[in-house]
C-alpha cells in the first residue's frame, strides 16, 4: 500500500497541511529530475543556446546608445558614415545572430520536451497497468484520463513556451541589468530601490496563484470525472431519464471551474498594473535624474536613451516571468497528481523470489484465510476450503456473502489479510507471476472486447494463436456460427459500424478466450448473467466442455448454471453453511433445496 502521502495525493484535495505541501513538491520535482537527468547533454546544450541568444538580444540598446553618441556626430560634422555603417551591421548581425540563435533553441527546447512526455506519459501508463485492481476500484477512469490528457498537456505547456518565457525574463533581466550598470551605474541603482517593491509583488503573485492554480487542477479533474462518467453510464441516465440532474451537475462543476480560472485572471489584473506602475517610476526616475546630470554636463543623450531602453528591458520581461509563473503554478499542480499516482505502489506485489509451476494442476486450497477490504468489515472470517484438481465448484449465496471476493482471490486481484491461498501447495503470493496468469483465468459478467477483430479478441487469452485454433475456441463453446454472421466475420473490427454484438454474443466470445487459453482454474464470476435462458441453455454444453479436465469455479445466482456443477457451496456471511453435490442438497430441507425450489417455481 502507498504511504501516508501517497495516499493522501492520490485524492483530488486541495486542503493539504504545509508539511504535505513541501512532501508533494519535494516529489514532484524528483520526478521531473528524474526525466531531465538521462537528458543532461541536450540541457546543457539548450541552456548555452539560450544564455548566447540573450547576450545576443542585450547588445541592441548600446548599439543604439553607440549610434547616437558616435556615429550620428560624425555624420553631422564631417559627412562621415563610417562609424553609422559599422555600427548598423554590427546591430543588423546581433539580430540575424539572436534570431537564429532563437530558433535553434526552439528546435532543441521542442525535441527536449517531447522526450520527457514520451517517456511520462509511458510511465503513466505502465505503472497504472501495474498497480492492482484496489486502486482502480477506487480511482475513477476520469481521473488516470485527466493524469493522462489535461495534466501532461499542461506540463508540456510549462516546458515548451513557459520554459523560454522564465528564460527570456531572468536572463535577459539579469544580462539587462549587467549591461544598464555598465552603462550607467546610477541607473542601476535607480533600479535596485525599484526591486523592493517589485519584490513584495512578485512574491504576493506566487504564493497566490500557487493556491489558484492547485484549485483550477482539482476542479478541472472533477469536470472529467462527471463527464466520463456521464457518458460512460450513458444508458442507465438515459433509463432514469437523468438528463436534467446531470446537466445540472455538470454545469455546477463548469461554473465552479469558470469561477477558479476567473480568480486566476484577476490575479493578473492586480499583478500586471503593478508590475506596470512600478516601470514607469523607475524610467521616470531615470529620465529625470539623467535629465538633470545632462544639465550638468555629466552624462549624454545617447547613454540616457540606452539607459532608458535598458530599464524598459529589465521590466518588459517581467511579465514573462509572470506568464511563466503562470503555466509553472499550473504545471506544478498537474505534476502533483501525475507524481502521485506514480508514487502510488501496488498493494498486490510481485514475489521477490517467485516459485515456479509451469504445468500447474489446479488443485486449491484457502487455508485459514481471513479477508477484509482495506480497513472495512471482515468479508471471510478464518476461511478453509479445498478444492480437488478437476473439480467444478458452484458457490452460491445471497449478495455480499463473499463468492466474488472469492474468486478475486483466487485471481489474486487481492491478497488474504492473514492465511494462503495455494495452487498446487504453492501461496500465490510466491508463484511466478507468468504461471500463475496461464493457469488461472477469470470469465466476469463484464465481458470486455478490446479495439481490433473478433478473432484478435479471443486470441487474447493466447496471442500467438493460429486462426484455425481461433476458430475451434470458437466452434468449442457455440461462437462460431454468429462470428460467421457478422460482416467480416472473424476479422471484423467490433467497434465498427457492423461489427456491435450483443451482450450475449460478447460472452460467448470471452468464453472462446477462455477456452483458447486452457487455464488450470477457470472462474466464471456471473459469467451467464448477460445470457437470455434461451442462450443460456444453448451453451450449456458449450460450459460442460469448456470446464471438462479443469478446476473451475461457477458463482452464479441462476441455479441453471450449477447443475452441471460436481459439487455446490452455499456462502453466507463469509462462511459455508452447505457443501455437497447438486443432487443431494436438492434432495435435503437446507437454503440450497429452498432456493432450487424457488428458481423451479420461477419457470412455470
Amino acid at each position: 500500500m502507498s504511504s501516508t502521502v501517497q495516499g493522501v495525493t492520490g485524492e483530488d484535495r486541495n486542503d493539504y497541511t504545509r508539511e504535505e505541501s513541501r512532501a508533494i513538491r519535494r516529489r514532484s520535482w524528483r520526478l521531473l529530475l528524474s526525466l531531465l537527468t538521462p537528458l543532461k547533454a541536450q540541457v546543457i546544450l539548450t541552456a548555452i543556446v539560450v544564455v548566447a541568444q540573450t547576450a545576443v538580444r542585450v547588445l541592441g540598446p548600446a548599439l543604439l546608445g553607440l549610434g547616437l553618441n558616435e556615429a550620428l556626430p560624425a555624420v553631422l560634422d564631417g559627412a562621415d558614415w563610417g562609424p553609422t555603417w559599422i555600427i548598423a551591421g554590427a546591430y543588423a548581425l546581433t539580430a540575424i545572430v539572436g534570431a537564429a540563435l532563437l530558433a535553434w533553441f526552439d528546435m532543441l527546447s521542442a525535441r527536449l520536451t517531447q522526450t520527457v512526455l514520451l517517456d511520462l506519459r509511458r510511465r503513466v501508463f505502465r505503472h497504472t497497468q501495474r498497480l492492482s485492481l484496489e486502486f482502480h476500484e477506487t480511482y475513477t477512469s476520469g481521473r488516470i484520463i485527466s493524469r493522462q490528457t489535461s495534466d501532461l498537456e499542461t506540463i508540456r505547456e510549462l516546458m515548451n513556451g513557459g520554459l523560454q518565457q522564465l528564460i527570456n525574463g531572468v536572463l535577459y533581466g539579469v544580462f539587462t541589468f549587467i549591461a544598464l550598470v555598465i552603462v550607467d551605474w546610477q541607473s542601476g541603482v535607480v533600479i535596485v530601490l525599484a526591486c523592493v517593491p517589485l519584490a513584495f509583488l512578485m512574491r504576493w503573485f506566487y504564493r497566490r496563484s500557487q493556491l489558484a492554480y492547485r484549485e483550477t487542477r482539482v476542479i478541472s479533474a472533477q469536470v472529467i470525472v462527471k463527464f466520463v462518467e456521464t457518458m460512460t453510464g450513458i444508458r442507465a441516465g438515459k433509463a432514469f431519464r437523468t438528463e436534467p440532474r446531470n446537466e445540472k451537475l455538470f454545469g455546477a462543476l463548469a461554473w465552479d471551474y469558470r469561477n477558479a480560472n476567473m480568480r486566476v485572471i484577476r490575479l493578473f489584473g492586480t499583478f500586471e498594473p503593478g508590475l506596470m506602475a512600478i516601470s514607469a517610476f523607475a524610467i521616470g526616475a531615470v529620465v529625470l535624474w539623467g535629465g538633470v546630470r545632462i544639465t550638468w554636463g555629466e552624462f549624454s543623450v545617447g547613454l540616457l536613451l540606452a539607459a532608458v531602453l535598458y530599464v524598459r528591458n529589465f521590466f518588459t520581461p517581467l511579465q514573462e516571468v509572470a506568464m511563466f509563473i503562470n503555466s509553472f503554478q499550473a504545471a506544478s499542480a498537474a505534476l502533483e497528481k501525475v507524481s502521485g499516482v506514480l508514487q502510488e505502489q501496488p498493494s498486490v506485489a510481485d514475489p521477490e523470489k517467485p516459485v515456479a509451476l509451469p504445468a500447474a494442476k489446479g488443485h486449491l486450497l484457502f487455508d485459514d484465510v481471513t479477508f477484509a477490504y482495506g480497513d472495512g468489515e471482515t468479508v471471510l472470517p478464518d476461511f478453509r476450503l479445498d478444492i480437488p484438481e478437476g473439480q467444478t465448484v458452484a458457490i452460491v449465496g445471497t449478495t455480499g456473502a463473499g463468492k466474488s471476493t472469492l474468486a478475486k482471490l483466487v485471481s489474486r486481484f487481492y491478497d488474504p489479510t492473514k492465511g494462503r491461498v495455494a495452487l498446487d501447495g504453492v501461496d500465490l503470493r510466491e508463484l511466478e507471476p507468468d504461471d500463475m496468469r496461464r493457469a488461472i483465468v477469470m470469465v466476469t459478467q463484464e465481458a470486455y472486447l478490446f479495439s481490433g477483430t473478433v478473432a484478435d479478441n479471443i486470441a487474447l487469452g493466447r496471442p500467438g494463436a493460429s486462426m484455425e485454433e481461433v476458430v475451434r475456441a470458437a466452434e468449442a463453446v457455440g461462437a462460431h456460427e454468429f462470428i460467421q454472421e457478422l460482416p467480416d466475420g472473424y476479422d471484423t473490427d467490433v467497434n465498427k459500424r457492423g461489427g456491435r454484438v450483443s451482450a450475449g454474443q460478447r460472452q460467448l466470445v470471452s468464453f472462446a478466450r477462455a477456452f483458447l487459453a486452457d487455464p488450470a482454474v477457470l472462474i466464471l464470476d456471473e459469467a451467464t448473467a448477460s445470457l437470455d435462458i434461451p442462450s443460456e441453455r444453448m451453451i450449456q454444453q458449450a460450459l460442460q466442455t469448456l470446464l471438462a479436465d479443469r478446476t473451475a469455479i461457477i458463482i452464479a445466482h441462476r441455479l441453471s448454471t450449477v447443475e452441471i456443477a460436481d459439487r455446490v457451496l452455499v456462502m453466507e456471511h463469509g462462511r459455508i453453511i452447505e457443501d455437497d453435490a447438486p443432487e443431494a442438497l436438492k434432495q435435503g430441507t437446507g437454503k440450497f433445496a429452498r432456493l432450487h425450489q424457488a428458481w423451479q417455481d420461477s419457470l412455470v
